[in-house]
């Protein structure tokens, strides 16, 4: 049924999008998960595509905005759309680990940049000819798990349990705990999967329990990382409960409650933004990022509408040096505009600093990630 419905949303989507198509040069596709499962995620990138730079130097960027309805299919039916229909320079989304995965043997086959604000790492690890067209605005998963793996070490922790989504997200999540945790000396004395769409998680927690491990950290990505903490509280676990930056949304802290309280995670500064010294270089970003965010919608945005953002900034500064070596629409400025991403050097942004390189297309240092905590339900900086 859900299928069926797609190409409609899709039509609707792409009429409502940005307007004055006949001035504009460069066209950017976005892909944003507005509905379904992972809405949490996709509906602050799907609002902060307004945000986004409409004029680069002297040229205009006209951005199409598509609802894949989280459903990786979707996804696909979507990156088409936008290459063979709008002839799109760049995409922007999908919003999905799991979409975005299913999407890449696409844009490399066109030679279309891609900027995925996924949190799986395995978008662009390892490097291939495929993911070499493929950018990625989110942490990596190294970079979160080492500052979790290294808290549990400070606080003692001998044993965790995991509990992951069943898709690329929390499978990568896995794999890298598990060298991490071998490492530091902490095992993992259990490891559960679940659905984005599960209502229930009743049997994987019980399992967990039962392993009576000293933590948890629960790998998933928006609305669904709430479902494994509330149903552990409810059955009385007392271990130290960890998140992933999956976490990081305001949902989390509304649809958890007291039942989340001290919860630990590592993520970007946006959740504690007051706390951070004015020298931190992305605070002045991400400031104004929240204040547009917020006189255009009336509410904060939660980090994944940031990840949008930062695409915005990684294209407005490579689209002027693309263009100065081929015309927009043209495979031969795609291919320069994807060279040019892979240039970057220091760009402040919402998130951290980016520095591409041919092997790393994430571009983050220790600079995108603050240990926090949920204290009298709100997010605080650890110390």
């Amino acid at each position: 049924m859900m299928l069926k419905k797609i190409p409609a949303a899709l039509a609707i989507a792409a009429l409502a999008s940005f307007a004055g198509s006949a001035l504009a040069q460069v066209k950017v596709g976005v892909i944003a998960s507005a509905t379904g499962p992972t809405a949490l995620v996709g509906i602050p990138q799907k609002n902060t595509v307004p945000l986004l730079p409409t004029k680069v130097g002297d040229l205009t960027v006209e951005y199409i905005s598509l609802d894949d309805a989280s459903d990786s299919t979707a996804s696909v039916t979507a990156v088409k759309k936008l290459i063979s229909e709008q002839n799109v320079d760049a995409i922007i989304g999908p919003s999905g680990s799991p979409n975005a995965m299913g999407t890449i043997q696409f844009v490399a086959e066109a030679g279309v940049p891609m900027l995925a604000p996924v949190g799986t790492a395995a978008v662009v690890l390892p490097m291939t000819e495929q993911k070499k067209w493929v950018f990625k605005t989110t942490q990596n998963d190294d970079i979160i798990a080492k500052a979790l793996v290294d808290h549990m070490t400070k606080a003692g922790v001998k044993t965790i349990g995991l509990i992951g989504t069943a898709d690329p997200y929390g499978e990568n999540w896995a794999k890298v705990m598990a060298g991490l945790t071998e490492k530091a000396g902490i095992k993992i004395v259990a490891s559960e999967k679940f659905q984005r769409s599960d209502s229930s998680v009743t049997g994987q927690a019980l399992k967990i329990l039962g392993a009576k491990p000293d933590a948890v950290l629960v790998t998933a990505p928006g609305g669904p990382s709430v479902l494994p903490q509330t149903t552990l509280f409810d059955m009385g676990y007392k271990g130290q409960m960890y998140q992933t930056h999956g976490a990081a949304l305001p949902d989390f802290l509304k649809l958890g409650g007291k039942k989340v309280e001290g919860t630990i995670l590592a993520a970007s500064l946006m959740l504690v933004l007051p706390e951070m010294p004015d020298s931190n270089p992305s605070k002045k970003v991400a400031s104004e990022y929240i204040a547009a965010y917020e006189k255009l919608h009336g509410n904060k945005p939660a980090t994944f509408g940031a990840n949008v953002y930062d695409a915005g900034l990684l294209l407005q500064q490579a689209i002027p040096t693309a263009a100065k070596k081929a015309k927009p629409g043209t495979k031969e400025f795609r291919a320069a505009l994807r060279d040019a991403l892979e240039q970057t050097k220091e760009l402040v942004a919402t998130q951290g600093v980016y520095t591409m390189t041919p092997e790393d297309h994430s571009g983050f240092d220790e600079r995108g990630r603050e240990m926090i905590t949920v204290k009298n339900g709100n997010w605080a900086l650890l110390k």
